[in-house]
């Protein structure tokens, strides 16, 4: 019973991850409004029926997404957080961080640009993605106590800080750019310089 059960929770990840998967490739090939329920399903290879045990309708499917990728981000920004060294390293290793996951889940990477752009972010629960990223959060947070970075509003140094890796690993935008390791630490030092007392 036990084998069973757990093979049994094996196929329904794997029908899911199949579902997300297929969502993201045609909302990235054909947009939002032209990617359907039955598309996704065919995409995915599992029946329309399948995608409803999983998400109420196409617009749960799509947020639930969009939230999926957004806290696999958060977590890979702080893969190696350490919370002993001085605010600037552990933003710019967060920033490695960045450079290295967009550069690796390009197709991620465009789904969520364009769900930004979309009305559906209006009908995203900011908590769970909040959560992903608060340990970026308080560390900001410390930056500011401890008077190395300037006192605004943490969403004025995130656009100072990380829009602009953003944008500069986006091939769509920049596709001359390359992400060396001497060009990702001169973008970190800049954004830390546009940010820093």
């Amino acid at each position: 019973m036990f084998i069973y059960f757990r093979l049994v929770r094996v196929k329904d990840e794997i029908k899911k991850q199949a579902i997300i998967s297929a969502t993201i490739d045609l909302v990235n090939e054909i947009g939002f409004a032209s990617s359907s329920v039955s598309k996704i399903a065919k995409r995915a290879n599992v029946s329309p029926a399948t995608i409803y045990i999983y998400y109420k309708n196409k617009d749960d499917l799509l947020v639930s997404t969009y939230v999926n990728i957004k806290t696999s981000l958060g977590e890979a920004l702080m893969a190696d957080f350490d919370t002993s060294l001085p605010v600037s390293d552990a933003l710019m290793n967060i920033g490695v961080n960045l450079f290295k996951y967009i550069s690796k889940h390009r197709q991620m990477f465009y789904f969520t640009e364009q769900f930004a752009n979309s009305p559906y972010n209006d009908i995203v629960d900011r908590s769970q993605i909040d959560a992903a990223f608060q340990p970026l959060s308080m560390l900001l947070q410390r930056g500011i106590d401890e008077k190395l970075i300037k006192d605004v509003p943490l969403e004025l140094l995130h656009s100072h800080l990380y829009y602009p890796i953003f944008n500069l690993a986006n091939p769509r935008l920049n596709p001359n750019f390359k992400a060396s390791q001497e060009n990702i630490d001169s973008a970190m030092t800049m954004a830390w310089d546009a940010i820093k007392l």
